[in-house]
């Protein structure tokens, strides 16, 4: 199966043609959109953690990452002036991969009015360049696929994730890429990961940072929630029994590695094949992890919850009668009273990747899009667990 993508320099496969507006420092989160407003097909990544780069690194890593994500053409660069992360950081490693990329600096550029115009003439002329960039043939091999849930019910382990899980196999067998995360919801689930994993050496990773990510939510005297009101109404009991249902959606194949996220560096897949990955369970920081991972799309598994992300298109599977609307792409319900089958959906979730990898906009692809958040682990809390740890 084949569909046509934007091959970039760097010989990835862009399905989407996107020029991207970084703003380093939330001071110019209102410039970066008033410039978006006059180009089209132009997305806003703002930091809006703080300035600073110290103890920041993982935000800095991912901005870098997301500029190089596959469907963004060419990059925007902008600071207020002030702030401890210069844009010069940001665009010099997008820019040796052989994306266009430009920055501007609101202090230097004289004040607020005139960034925004000089940024709107720059972001016009990195348009007018990667518009110049033809769709040509590639595999779906070439393809990088996300997979999440969120809005769990009982259909979810039932009809979506086991769809989701048939689709991401056999995208693996024409040679793509899966991608899976959430580690808090893999609670439980560790001896089939055992299984999965290639080696023990690789299982032990997966089983050290899910112990990691449970360290982070569980600290003693702070509240948190493992269940959303929305998974228990739609008839979720326990975390395990939400993880082990979750777990579906990431498919049978032999999991080759567990991709990390952190201060220090953004791993990448390297071959065909299914990866863990530290992407998080949080919906809008999830868009931005997959996309700094290389994700050309994502999967969302759902009874109706929402998610949308404007640099990686998502595709919606639901199964659940009371709450299914046109918010969906695909259609899961008949796997519930038995008329459908989880090898007949997934083909159908086969087919629509290479619709959208071709272009076809999802039901919900420019309407709406969430925020792109960037969510990173903190630095002063990773330093006291270990401490905790090491005592």
């Amino acid at each position: 199966m084949n569909f046509k993508g934007y091959r970039r320099e760097d010989g990835s496969i862009g399905i989407r043609n996107k020029t991207l507006i970084i703003a380093v420092d939330e001071c110019c989160d209102g410039i970066a959109r008033n410039i978006s407003e006059k180009v089209k097909d132009s997305v806003v990544l703002t930091n809006s953690y703080t300035c600073m780069l110290g103890g920041n690194e993982e935000t800095f890593n991912q901005m870098i990452a997301v500029g190089k994500n596959p469907n963004v053409g060419g990059v925007l660069v902008i600071a207020m002036g002030c702030g401890s992360i210069l844009p010069e950081q940001i665009a010099e490693p997008i820019a040796k991969i052989g994306k266009p990329v430009d920055i501007l600096t609101c202090q230097k550029n004289g004040g607020t009015r005139r960034t925004i115009e000089t940024g709107i003439q720059k972001l016009k002329t990195i348009s007018e360049e990667i518009n110049k960039t033809p769709r040509e043939d590639v595999s779906i091999a070439e393809l990088i696929v996300g997979v999440k849930c969120g809005g769990s019910d009982t259909s979810s382990g039932m009809a979506s994730n086991p769809s989701a899980g048939n689709a991401i196999d056999k995208l693996i067998d024409a040679g793509g890429i899966g991608i899976g995360g959430e580690l808090f919801e893999l609670q439980g689930c560790q001896e089939n990961l055992r299984k999965r994993a290639v080696s023990e050496e690789v299982f032990n990773k997966i089983d050290s940072l899910i112990e990691a990510e449970k360290s982070r939510w569980s600290v003693e005297g702070t509240n948190v929630e493992t269940m959303s009101i929305g998974n228990s109404v739609g008839g979720l009991t326990t975390i395990e029994e939400k993880s082990l249902g979750a777990l579906y959606k990431m498919g049978t194949k032999p999991i080759k590695d567990i991709l990390e996220i952190n201060k220090d560096f953004i791993d990448k897949p390297k071959e065909s094949g299914f990866y863990l990955s530290e992407t998080t369970m949080l919906c809008g920081g999830a868009g931005v992890n997959f996309a700094s991972l290389g994700a050309q799309m994502v999967l969302w598994t759902s009874g109706a919850a929402g998610f949308n992300n404007p640099i990686i298109p998502v595709i919606r599977i639901s199964g659940n009668e009371d709450l299914f609307n046109d918010d969906m792409d695909i259609d899961a319900r008949g796997i519930m009273d038995g008329s459908d089958t989880v090898d007949n959906v997934g083909n159908n979730i086969i087919k629509k990747i290479v619709e959208i990898a071709n272009g076809e906009k999802t039901q919900l692809e420019d309407i709406g899009s969430a925020t792109l958040t960037l969510y990173q682990k903190d630095q002063r809390l990773e330093q006291l667990l270990g401490s905790c740890k090491n005592k």
